[in-house]
């Protein structure tokens, strides 16, 4: 089963290539009373590179470009220039726990842990669809900061199985800044599409600003 799953992610990974998506994105300082929403397209290039463009934003200031920036920032820069942290054997220990039920529907749920402390690694879980073999749930805490700025990261991601491709639904992040302290943040994924003839544009990197 490890074996499939491991198949199909790849993929999957490839499956995204030349995608967008509109993401909603609202963060919250719930020390200072501060709260944000941006909305932007998220676009996947022909080569993997991930890119933001700013489509609106509502909120405090601050937290745009303190925190929501700087999260995107850092995603993008691992995209881009991080070594490979696919949910593969070479990075992680896979640990079995049993299958569940979820969302009306039988998951194979298993704990996962880093071979190594490196950006972008979690330990965890992973829920894995029993007839497609793709993730619709994962879950834990990134073992290694990706920002000076972010301490600490804790996350849950939900999936949607189209077409047999698990496509990001939601992320929900509990972030411990050495700004702001606590930070909540979800993510919406919605209108997801994929770009079959030309690449999507990869010049200008994540233009939140």
């Amino acid at each position: 089963m490890l074996a499939k799953y491991l198949s199909a992610t790849q993929e999957q990974k490839s499956a995204m290539r030349g995608a967008t998506m509109t993401v909603d994105i609202n963060a919250e300082v719930p020390k200072l009373k501060r709260r944000g929403k941006l909305q932007a397209l998220r676009s996947i290039s022909k080569l993997g590179k991930i890119t933001y463009h700013a489509l609106e934003f509502i909120g405090d200031k601050s937290i745009k470009t303190e925190v929501i920036a700087r999260y995107l920032t850092a995603e993008t820069s691992q995209a881009d220039n991080g070594p490979d942290i696919s949910l593969t054997s070479a990075n992680y220990k896979f640990k079995g726990k049993g299958r569940e039920d979820y969302e009306g529907r039988q998951v194979y749920v298993f704990q996962v842990s880093p071979k190594k402390k490196q950006v972008g690694l979690f330990k965890g879980e992973i829920w894995i669809d029993t007839q497609t073999y793709m993730p619709v749930r994962e879950s834990g805490r990134f073992v290694k900061s990706p920002s000076i700025f972010l301490k600490k990261i804790e996350f849950v991601r939900t999936y949607e199985v189209k077409d047999g491709v698990a496509v990001e639904k939601r992320l929900e992040s509990k972030v411990e800044t050495r700004i702001f302290g606590p930070v909540n943040m979800t993510i919406e994924f919605t209108n997801f599409a994929k770009d079959s003839s030309a690449e999507v544009a990869t010049s200008g990197g994540n233009s939140v600003q």
